[in-house]
């Protein structure tokens, strides 16, 4: 169980720098991410021409461009999971609102999953590629 980067009270550092999602129709896409996750600060970072489209880095409250989306290669189908941190359950429940108004597809409403840690307090979703995004506050 990692909390506050702690591991079984072992110090557990970040590891994950930044993360790209390959998607058919990235204007869309980033539309879903810019209008779903806007309660948590999400918000484009910069852009760039990649291939005959373009490639899009998005970033929360620090500026950094942490999650990617791009044009997609091929036709994978294998679904990816991705999890964004909330800064309350405010804005898990504001994602969660923002989620239904569009009409996107909740795969668990906003709860507490104490199997996961105690104060884990999340919305699942399905983007427009079929992956299952999340925010998350762990509270």
């Amino acid at each position: 169980m990692v909390r506050d980067n702690v591991v079984a009270g072992c110090y557990a550092p970040h590891v994950l720098d930044h993360i790209g999602l390959q998607v058919r129709d990235v204007e869309a896409s980033l539309g879903f991410y810019l209008r779903v996750f806007a309660p948590i600060g999400m918000r484009e970072a910069m852009r760039f021409p990649c291939r005959d489209s373009l490639a899009v880095g998005l970033c929360g409250p620090d500026g950094q461009p942490v999650f990617w989306l791009g044009p997609s290669t091929g036709t994978e189908t294998r679904e990816l999971h991705v999890a964004f941190r909330a800064p309350d359950r405010a804005a898990v429940d504001a994602v969660h609102e923002a989620a239904v108004a569009a009409g996107v597809e909740v795969l668990h409403a906003p709860r507490e999953w104490p199997e996961y840690h105690p104060g884990y307090y999340g919305v699942f979703l399905r983007d427009l590629d079929g992956h299952n995004v999340e925010a998350v506050h762990h509270g």
